[in-house]
């Protein structure tokens, strides 16, 4: 199998502030391996975060090494296994490889990658849309659009300096958006005191959950607070991989989970597994990244009681298409592969 590799810059359509970080674009490498006249894509976002910038992620692709397998089956197959790859491979490169693969290997066998995957029916799922931290106006003329263009969740990003900011902003929304399921996402900005002040207020607004209240890197202060909110709270930056999700399970109400975060779709699976029975409910999460990016996720969407797919809506331009989204429902295509296809590169930045 042949692997090429290409950067291009993503621009969002506005920039997106969190509590710890704005973000006005960002890179992405695009995979693609190519067998017996297929190709199969796959993406990785540079994260600030996850200490993932572009010469990294283009240094660690490339080292990739798939020509010891014979065919992409055989690849996933040891993926799956747990033998490949080798040494410490970041999850984001782990899941664009998984991407790729899956796609070459749908196309190869004419079936969806839902279907490579055991679903039948093409997944359909209502999608959260994010309006990061902005002024309590623009806030409320966001919230109706979104609920104009059919968007039936919203999730506001919270934890500025004065919690009294995330209060107003959320009020507005709930008045311009009554009918919205609300989540609500201060990145881990509180503390606990905080949090035990704050929930209850979101609660009486009518905000469903409530992802990462707290600082990551306690998991037992999270899974006390979950306890006694009066809101389900789903961990995020606390819940990267399944043994971080293993010691949640049962303890918090839900994990959000990226491909990205987790190292890819069979990843994504051993999560589901393990909280199974538990009474901690999949999220399916995702970072800013185009349509390439999150393609793999929407073939999981049916699987998870939260879906936030929407980061391919937040840019200014999206260079794939195919999954849908800008209706407030995002939808797996029923071609073979990952189903999508591109529309054009704006800007290529190496």
């Amino acid at each position: 199998m042949k692997s090429t590799l290409r950067t291009v810059r993503l621009a969002l359509a506005e920039p997106l502030r969190i509590s710890r970080s704005t973000m006005a674009a960002r890179d992405a490498v695009w995979l693609t391996v190519e067998h017996d006249g297929l190709r199969g894509h796959g993406e990785a976002v540079t994260s600030v975060y996850y200490g993932l910038g572009t010469e990294t992620l283009v240094r660690l692709l490339t080292t990739v090494d798939l020509s010891r397998f014979p065919d992409p089956e055989s690849a996933l197959e040891a993926l799956r296994a747990g033998q490949w790859p080798d040494g410490d491979v970041p999850p984001a490169v782990t899941a664009a490889v998984e991407s790729a693969l899956l796609d070459l290997a749908g196309k190869r066998a004419g079936a969806p990658v839902h279907r490579l995957l055991g679903t039948a029916a093409p997944p359909v799922a209502a999608t959260a849309r994010t309006i990061g931290i902005t002024t309590p106006a623009g806030a409320a003329a966001q919230a109706r659009h979104l609920v104009a263009n059919g968007f039936e969740i919203i999730k506001a990003k919270a934890g500025t300096p004065d919690p009294e900011d995330d209060i107003e902003r959320v009020r507005v929304i709930r008045d311009a958006a009554p009918r919205a399921r609300l989540l609500l996402d201060p990145n881990g900005a509180w503390s606990v005191a905080q949090a035990d002040a704050l929930l209850p207020r979101f609660a009486a607004l009518g905000v469903e959950a409530v992802e990462q209240p707290l600082a990551p890197g306690d998991p037992d202060a999270l899974g006390a607070l979950a306890e006694r909110a009066p809101l389900p709270v789903i961990a995020d930056e606390d819940a990267v991989d399944l043994a971080d999700v293993r010691r949640l399970a049962g303890r918090v109400h839900g994990v959000n989970v990226k491909l990205a975060k987790c190292g890819g779709v069979h990843a994504a699976l051993r999560i589901r597994e393990a909280i199974e029975g538990s009474g901690t409910e999949l999220m399916l999460g995702c970072l800013t990244a185009s349509t390439l990016g999150l393609a793999p996720a929407v073939h999981l969407a049916d699987r998870a009681r939260w879906a936030d797919l929407d980061g391919h809506l937040l840019l200014a331009h999206d260079p794939w298409a195919g999954i849908g989204g800008a209706d407030g429902v995002v939808r797996a295509s029923g071609a073979p592969g990952l189903g999508i296809e591109e529309v054009a590169v704006r800007e290529d930045v190496a």
